[in-house]
């Protein structure tokens, strides 16, 4: 089986429409299906109609239930400023399914045992990134309240790509599909098989264009957020 893993869509229509067009047998999004960009709405209503599981990461949590999302302070005026923007674009029904995601889920598929997050095992807000120390991470996969017994541990939340190596776990980030954060501003996403357990990591071109177009005619800090997705960071 084939599953179209996606995470940080922040309400890029364009960028979500092209990665679902990934071949795959199933899609499972690791969270922040809102803030920074134009389309809440319809990102969650995209979701919605094609029924793909989804869990609750920090931005989803801080709309949902109008609390701090903890994110970067360097970007965190605009998750803010765009909160605001967000609340007038959804309805009750759209903020009701974001305050019912669920922040873990646990699969087994094939044999391969998968535990995924948005962010970290303990904490939506916590990240996981190619250079985190290796005993920051384990200290992450021991507490007691969300124990991890897989083999692959699926996250998001940095916005980087990463496949990572610790002991017998492999750590999956499929990057960011609406707001990358690595210098590439192509939408990313990754394909995971569930008979050979290996994973590619994908770049995918989109109408960059269109949603920047969106993002000035509709949104505050249109400069700012329609810059960050022409830089990819």
């Amino acid at each position: 089986m084939k599953i179209l893993l996606i995470a940080d869509i922040h309400a890029n229509l364009e960028a979500l429409q092209t990665v679902l067009e990934v071949p795959h047998d199933r899609v499972i999004c690791l969270g922040d299906i809102v803030d920074y960009g134009p389309d809440p709405d319809k990102c969650i209503e995209l979701l919605r109609k094609k029924n793909i599981p989804t869990l609750r990461g920090n931005h989803d949590n801080a709309v949902a239930f109008k609390v701090d999302c903890q994110c970067g302070y360097r970007y965190k005026h605009l998750s803010i400023a765009t909160r605001e923007y967000t609340w007038g674009v959804l309805d009750q029904s759209q903020m009701e399914y974001l305050q019912k995601l669920p922040l873990v889920v646990r699969e087994e598929i094939d044999g391969k045992k998968l535990f995924l997050t948005h962010a970290s095992p303990r904490s939506i807000f916590e990240y996981i990134k190619p250079e985190t120390p290796d005993e920051a991470i384990m200290a992450m996969l021991t507490d007691p309240m969300e124990p991890v017994d897989a083999e692959f541990l699926v996250v998001g939340h940095s916005h980087i790509p990463m496949i990572r190596e610790l002991g017998a776990l492999k750590i999956i980030n499929p990057g960011s599909v609406g707001q990358p954060r690595d210098g590439d501003t192509r939408a990313g996403c990754a394909v995971f098989d569930t008979e050979t357990g290996e994973t590619e990591l994908l770049r995918l071109e989109y109408d960059l264009e269109a949603v920047c177009a969106k993002i000035e005619e509709r949104m505050p800090h249109a400069d700012e957020l329609a810059g960050i997705l022409k830089r990819g960071y």
